[in-house]
């Protein structure tokens, strides 16, 4: 039987692109042969944040397409990106199959496209290739999308999407309460940015009707409800390249792996990690709290400070604070971030709740603390402190801030129960389980790797 020829396309954003490259490399590990197609933009960004040692473009086909928008332009404007993209990257994507096509004699197999850029899904179907929705985040949130026309019927939301009664509702009987003010397009003030998110959403959960396969980056162990409800979707999760026996790739960032030798010197379970991800953006007077909440805690901390993390400057910490915490704190600009979790001295992890780290930290057995920012991570915390019990939520003062007194408290009271590590500890257990030879998820992926191994077939 031929090699299986796999286009992978995710959305162009770093939480998107990371558990997709990482799909991709169990691919390779499988015998099927990848091409990765990145906008110009990120790829640029991978390519010079990927090590000497990364050997992934030996394994990986990387190759990009214009996004549509100027290098210089602003990524974080949805509106003007997504626009573009719908312009450019549909007519480019179809280019890039149809070079496949001529140089491959077996040709693309199937394409792989991240839920949340429908288009490419279309172009498959046009050419006549079988076709696969990955869905990188929680099941929950994608449930929540199929559910549209029944939040419209039910009056929950109007057909723009606006929300009409802020309450906590169940998708199902047996699903956990999600509060409609945090659906994912709802975090956008502006009625017209929220409308233009609102039908990518609608968009791309009708595409996705016609994908042969949906697979999901989670596991029934975490969400059995939400499988439950939509039993076409398929978990094979977490995706982790420590599952994998590798390292994770696709970053936008270079990783600082000085942080482990770090790390290394602290005792166990004793240090507290600190990550926002890709998107989280803190005003000034915010970050100052956080540094001064970690200060007055007395423990040991690793903290990601990125380079755009403050709003609309740099990272200005407060007078001292470097010295008065002296060799206790480390600040890097990015980590890895996968093998910190998993390095013995992490204690818990201050995190903005997205899917890549909350499943990389459940697996790891490590606690939360929830600092959600926006779109799903504020589900997700629901997950954490609700459902699995594995962490806290902070709140927020008269003026909106989550002030250093607060960060103090609620790291003292995660690491002065026990019940908490008890309780992500047997999480772990039962996720990590589920990816081993026999669990749920290793055989619904042996499954999915088995339909990509069968000769193409005629739709």
């Amino acid at each position: 039987m031929s090699q299986p020829h796999i286009v992978a396309v995710p959305y162009p954003a770093q939480g998107h692109v990371l558990p997709l490259m990482e799909l991709s490399l169990w691919l390779v590990k499988e015998g099927c042969k990848i091409t990765f197609v990145n906008s110009e933009f990120n790829h640029k960004r991978v390519m010079k944040a990927s090590s000497e040692n990364d050997d992934v473009r030996n394994k990986i086909n990387l190759v990009s397409i214009p996004d549509g928008l100027e290098p210089e332009e602003d990524r974080t404007d949805l509106k003007k990106l997504t626009e573009a993209i719908g312009e450019v990257m549909p007519g480019k994507l179809d280019e890039v199959i149809k070079m496949i096509n001529e140089s491959d004699e077996n040709g693309v197999s199937c394409v792989i496209a991240d839920e949340n850029v429908g288009w490419a899904l279309g172009v498959a179907e046009k050419l006549n290739i079988r076709r696969v929705a990955f869905w990188p985040a929680a099941a929950a949130t994608l449930t929540s999308f199929f559910s549209i026309p029944k939040l419209i019927d039910d009056g929950i939301i109007d057909s723009d999407g606006a929300i009409l009664k802020k309450q906590g509702i169940k998708l199902s009987p047996n699903m956990p309460i999600m509060n409609s003010s945090d659906f994912s397009w709802a975090f956008f003030p502006d009625p017209a940015l929220r409308r233009v998110v609102f039908d990518l959403v609608n968009d791309n959960a009708e595409r996705v009707k016609s994908a042969n396969w949906i697979i999901c980056n989670s596991a029934k162990e975490l969400e059995p409800e939400a499988f439950a409800m939509f039993p076409q979707m398929s978990p094979i999760g977490p995706l982790l390249a420590t599952n994998r026996l590798g390292s994770s790739t696709g970053h936008f960032w270079p990783e600082d792996s000085n942080c482990l030798n770090w790390l290394d010197q602290q005792p166990h379970n004793s240090v507290i990690y600190v990550a926002f991800g890709s998107f989280t953006i803190l005003d000034l007077t915010q970050f100052q709290e956080l540094a001064l909440g970690l200060e007055s805690s007395k423990r040991r901390f690793l903290w990601v400070v990125r380079e755009n993390l403050i709003l609309n400057g740099d990272s200005v910490y407060p007078k001292g604070f470097k010295d008065r915490v002296g060799n206790r704190g480390h600040i890097v600009k990015w980590a890895p971030q996968q093998k910190v979790l998993a390095h013995p001295s992490i204690a818990c992890f201050v995190s903005h709740c997205g899917w890549n780290s909350t499943v990389e930290s459940v697996s790891n057995g490590v606690p939360f603390l929830c600092w959600p920012y926006f779109a799903d991570q504020l589900f997700n915390q629901s997950y954490i402190c609700d459902i699995w019990k594995v962490g806290l939520g902070f709140n927020k003062n008269e003026n909106g801030v989550i002030g250093k007194e607060e960060i103090k408290n609620k790291l003292d009271k995660l690491l002065g129960d026990t019940t908490f590590k008890e309780k992500a500890l047997d999480l772990q257990a039962k996720v990590n389980t589920s990816v081993k030879e026999g669990g749920s998820s290793n055989k619904m992926f042996g499954k999915f790797v088995d339909w990509i191994k069968t000769q193409r077939s005629s739709i």
